[in-house]
């Protein structure tokens, strides 16, 4: 695996996640690509290029807060932000969200998103079930499904790759799949990654230390004669660890300093594990071939201290998520690449005493965009406070069905043999994609 480590952040329960760039499923010596490159080469022609941007928001993001407020509820429930409207008539979201709020007819909210188990564990994100009843090996992500189903759609540049922050205690998102799908995980046993020699996320954009890095990596395989023995598929991986689209992808100094601007890049307004570069990585690796991305931003575990810290962040993910959004529009990606922005839970109605809202389960929020859906909509709707669904009830498997089947994968018909053979369909239930967006 290509590994790529960034900054530290801390939720409530104590756990750790170290920042990281993650480039799926990249061992050399029989692990993963080579088994790609071979699938692919006994399969012969690739699918069309369809992507999948998910953004996560680790710790819970306050949906009162930011998609969904009360701005008639009482004091202690509504809170400090007010609702500002956006470019289409008779919705409206945080005022720290304007350039989001600019742009509404290219987004759709989904206020009633229902099913969270309410953990601090990225699983259910990933792979739209709750863990309960899973078969040996766990289920996978959706990335580690696409890696499977589709493959890889440039032999250069990785199907799944990841951008930032360890997505799950749980362990290896590629479950029952194996390690030849899933993105790299600190803590995963068996598995080993590929450091370049110290790169950091902020080193990415120093691209003479980055290509230095790289050719010092490839040097000291030579010298240790571990290209030595490898087959041509082999040997092909390791081409891909070096090859000049992959970094071309990641140097994002390529872009011209009004898109960089844009994202809020460089303007001093960033704090560690929240920055603007993930969005535009995301965006230039979509356009290099890779078919999933997911991207971890920020921390939004606020039991304290909810509104300062919300002011610090929202400008940041309105920044960054309206420019990868406006990104993908101007360059014709719109109708290819489906965004989703989500966490694991929503927080509670009511404020704390310490300023903060507590994990609520219950309900909790998601934001999409591309993927040729209907945009400029509110799907579903809460209760006075904000803590319980009013209106339309959607489900975690419901959006995960219309991410695949924006992919080009009907989920009725498709399954992946667990560890025991046995047929797995990758949604639960039976769940079809939302009408609202694609009906």
């Amino acid at each position: 695996m290509l590994t790529i480590y960034g900054n530290r952040s801390r939720f409530c329960d104590g756990v750790s996640r170290r920042n990281f760039m993650k480039i799926g499923a990249l061992g050399v010596a029989g692990l993963s690509l080579p088994q790609l490159l071979r699938a692919e080469a006994v399969a012969g022609k690739r699918n069309p290029q369809k992507a999948v941007i998910m953004v996560y928001l680790p710790g819970g993001p306050s949906h009162q807060d930011m998609f969904d407020l009360k701005p008639d509820a009482p004091v202690d429930i509504r809170g400090e932000f007010r609702p500002i409207k956006t470019n289409v008539n008779g919705i409206q979201i945080c005022e720290h969200m304007p350039e989001l709020a600019k742009m509404m007819d290219k987004l759709a909210i989904i206020r009633s998103l229902v099913g969270s188990e309410g953990q601090h564990d990225a699983f259910q994100c990933l792979t739209g079930r709750q863990k309960r009843g899973m078969p040996p090996g766990g289920y996978p992500s959706l990335g580690a499904c696409v890696s499977k189903l589709q493959g890889n759609f440039d032999p250069a540049v990785p199907p799944y790759i990841s951008v930032g922050g360890n997505m799950s205690r749980f362990g290896n998102d590629s479950g029952f799949l194996g390690v030849a799908h899933a993105p790299f995980s600190p803590s995963g046993p068996g598995k080993s990654d590929m450091v370049l020699n110290g790169v950091t996320l902020d080193r990415l954009s120093d691209r003479k230390s980055l290509l230095q890095s790289l050719d010092t990596f490839r040097r000291d395989a030579e010298y240790s004669h571990m290209i030595d023995g490898m087959d041509a598929f082999d040997r092909q991986a390791m081409d891909v660890l070096t090859s000049a689209k992959l970094v071309g992808a990641l140097d994002i100094t390529q872009e011209k300093k009004a898109v960089r601007d844009r994202y809020g890049i460089g303007q001093g307004k960033q704090r560690a594990g929240r920055s603007a570069d993930s969005f535009l990585l995301a965006r230039r690796l979509v356009e290099a071939g890779a078919r999933c991305v997911t991207l971890a931003f920020g921390g939004w575990d606020t039991h304290g201290k909810n509104f300062s810290h919300l002011k610090e962040q929202l400008p940041q993910l309105d920044a960054g998520l309206a420019a990868m959004v406006s990104d993908l529009h101007e360059r014709g990606l719109d109708k290819d690449v489906s965004v989703l922005v989500w966490g694991e839970f929503g927080r509670s109605p009511k404020v704390n005493m310490t300023a903060g809202r507590d994990h609520w389960p219950k309900v909790t929020q998601a934001v999409v965009a591309g993927g040729g859906m209907r945009m400029g909509q509110v799907i579903g709707a809460t209760d006075r406070d904000a803590g319980d669904v009013f209106a339309r009830p959607v489900q975690f498997s419901e959006v995960f069905s219309t991410l695949y089947r924006n992919l080009g994968i009907d989920t009725n018909k498709t399954t992946l043999p667990d560890l025991n053979g046995r047929p797995q369909y990758l949604v639960d239930g039976g769940s079809s994609p939302i009408s609202e967006l694609v009906g």
